[in-house]
């Protein structure tokens, strides 16, 4: 980018004698003082790069690798365009956004066409998206690759989740253009390998941008009517054609609706080496819409045949087990002999048995009977009367050993009780009083210890053993 700059004009030749009015303005300003330029604004200054940038940088194309890739609620993309030593912002507003045939995701690498642009709340320069493409990858093929990883990360590929095509369908539901010859196609092949099963037709265009739309509703719409018209096999297809001819079937709600559908769904889309996520997602994938067909219904003749054989093989197996039933009988019937002969064997056979039953009744009342002899002995020296009178033998011991006892502890308890009614007797104050001692007490009656405890005058009590007087005291005389 080349950086607009100022040109001073042409001098003139100083011996000229001769001087324009602008150089006599010139010299006239030159005799002022300085002025320096009124300062600008960050807004008029980040307006005027805009204006720079953006006049040079009306259109361009750069290549990078996506980063910082990121969608705002409002529909538009933001991300970063760089490359080993560099990077730019870059916006994709959401018109241009909804175009795409492909989500940006960073580590891709891009082919972006465009202009330059100044985001002037921050003074950033960005580049404006007005296209993106993968390079060296299509786009189509990318969004491809960018869905069916998608799903089949969610499991609508797993396999089972994928139902098994009836055997012979009540009816077919087919949803494919009415026009062309892919319908023509299947209506042959059916009647060729079974006419006569009844057809649904759901038209809708397979491809443009209104043809998955039109899929979608046709796949809900035969699925209404499943109990209805016994629809038991839906056939979704269409011709060969390029990417974008195929581009309808490779539609996410396509894709869901076909996971959704009660019905076994087959997809015949394209040739044997054309490959959508419609295929992916189906229970059953044809190579061709001809082979749909086939695979959706059995050959007629190819049944009556083999039903011819089974009925053969049938009549063979039913004529060798009555064969080997009727010679199983007359072997039977041969063995079997009089009816006499056989109750005369089950009546020597009875009085074998009855025999056998005597004696091992016999044996077994005998083990029973020394069972109970043994049985009795054991009770007899278990007798509880021997028992008893043996216990009672002891506890007539043990109670005379504890009378025994009873009268040495009362003998012992007495004597210590004569004991401490002694000692109780010879520490008692009436003991003292009994040889002859007094107690003088105060009016309050608390015994006396010393005379300093007594004033003159003062009324006591003398406590002797068999009472106490009144006293009054006349003089104290302290002990010298």
């Amino acid at each position: 980018m080349q950086i607009p700059f100022e040109v001073d004009p042409p001098k003139k030749d100083e011996d000229s004698p001769l001087k324009t009015k602008d150089a006599i303005q010139s010299d006239t300003e030159a005799t002022k003082p300085f002025q320096p330029p009124k300062p600008l604004t960050v807004t008029q200054l980040t307006k005027r790069i805009a204006l720079l940038l953006e006049g040079e940088f009306r259109s361009l194309t750069v290549e990078g690798e996506l980063s910082n890739v990121s969608r705002a609620a409002s529909g538009h993309w933001y991300c970063s365009l760089k490359d080993n030593q560099s990077q730019i912002r870059c916006v994709i507003f959401r018109n241009i956004a909804e175009g795409l045939r492909f989500d940006p995701e960073d580590g891709l690498e891009v082919v972006v066409r465009g202009h330059l642009s100044v985001y002037q709340p921050r003074g950033e320069y960005q580049i404006t998206v007005s296209y993106l493409e993968p390079k060296g990858l299509g786009a189509l093929q990318l969004a491809f690759e960018q869905l069916k990883a998608k799903l089949e990360k969610e499991g609508l590929f797993d396999q089972q989740h994928k139902r098994r095509i009836p055997f012979l369908p009540g009816s077919i539901g087919i949803v494919t253009s009415p026009k062309g010859a892919v319908i023509h196609d299947m209506l042959t092949v059916l009647e060729r390998r079974f006419s006569g099963i009844p057809v649904l037709l759901f038209p809708t265009q397979v491809q443009g941008d209104s043809a998955p739309e039109m899929l979608v509703e046709g796949i809900r719409h035969l699925n209404s009517l499943r109990e209805s018209h016994q629809l038991d096999v839906l056939i979704v297809g269409r011709g060969g054609g390029s990417i974008e001819d195929l581009w309808a079937f490779n539609d996410e709600q396509l894709a869901r609706a076909i996971f959704s559908s009660e019905i076994p769904v087959i997809s015949a889309v394209g040739h044997e080496t054309d490959f959508t996520i419609a295929d992916f997602v189906s229970d059953v994938r044809a190579p061709t819409p001809s082979a749909a067909m086939e695979m959706a219904v059995p050959n007629k003749v190819d049944l009556k045949y083999t039903v011819n054989q089974k009925e053969e093989q049938l009549q063979r197996i039913m004529f060798n087990l009555l064969e080997r039933l009727s010679q199983y009988v007359e072997a039977i019937r041969q063995r079997l002999s009089s009816p006499a002969a056989v109750v005369q064997q089950y009546v020597q056979q009875v009085d074998d048995l009855d025999s056998l039953l005597r004696e091992r009744t016999r044996h077994l009342l005998d083990n029973v009977n020394n069972r109970v002899s043994g049985i009795s002995e054991k009770l007899l020296l278990l007798n509880p009367g021997r028992e008893l009178a043996s216990q009672k033998h002891g506890v007539e011991q043990l109670n005379d050993r504890l009378v025994r006892a009873i009268q040495l502890l009362q003998e012992k308890l007495e004597d210590s009780v004569q004991q401490q009614t002694d000692l109780l007797d010879s520490l008692s104050p009436l003991s003292v009083l009994h040889r002859g001692y007094s107690v003088a007490m105060d009016s309050a009656g608390k015994s006396l210890r010393s005379v300093k405890q007594v004033q003159s005058g003062e009324e006591l009590q003398v406590r002797l053993e068999d009472g106490t007087l009144q006293t009054k005291v006349k003089s104290v005389k302290p002990q010298q």
